[in-house]
């Protein structure tokens, strides 16, 4: 009788882990092809609006569904890929944004909802705007540095 309880055991632990192995993959899976992007270094004498497409690939085994994309700190978005994305395709997001003519560090995001499950995905951008005569935080040769 003791055998017999070990067996069901182990049975039940293995049903319960092959569950859990294949069940992950159901559904759609949205994932950025590149999770950010470095845009390096603008200057502050030479801006122009920046645009980027931003791909994404469904890696799940349904159709993928992108309801809606926000971007922050004035990002525009621009367009998404709006029909279903087939498991395997892929799809993209344009945004665009003016960097301010002063020299400071670029950190944006775009954010995507969709139908998988694992809820909404981030795709980071940064870079950097320096001037170019001084450097990347310039100071004014007639003023003295301030302490805060």
């Amino acid at each position: 009788m003791n055998a017999m309880k070990k067996v069901s055991f182990l049975f039940c632990i293995l049903v319960l882990s092959t569950t859990m192995l294949f069940g992950q993959a159901a559904g759609p899976k949205f994932e950025f092809v590149e999770e950010s992007i470095d845009l390096g270094t603008y200057y502050t004498d030479n801006l122009d609006v920046i645009k980027l497409e931003i791909e994404f690939e469904n890696k799940g085994d349904q159709p993928l569904t992108v309801s809606s994309v926000r971007g922050c700190c004035g990002t525009r978005i621009t367009g998404w890929t709006r029909e279903p994305i087939k498991p395997g395709e892929k799809g993209t997001i344009t945004a665009e944004f003016r960097p301010a003519p002063r020299a400071h560090s670029i950190s944006r995001t775009v954010t995507a909802m969709s139908n998988d499950p694992s809820g909404q995905k981030i795709f980071r951008i940064r870079g950097k705007v320096e001037d170019p005569t001084t450097g990347f935080n310039p100071v004014p040769e007639n003023k003295a540095p301030t302490a805060r």
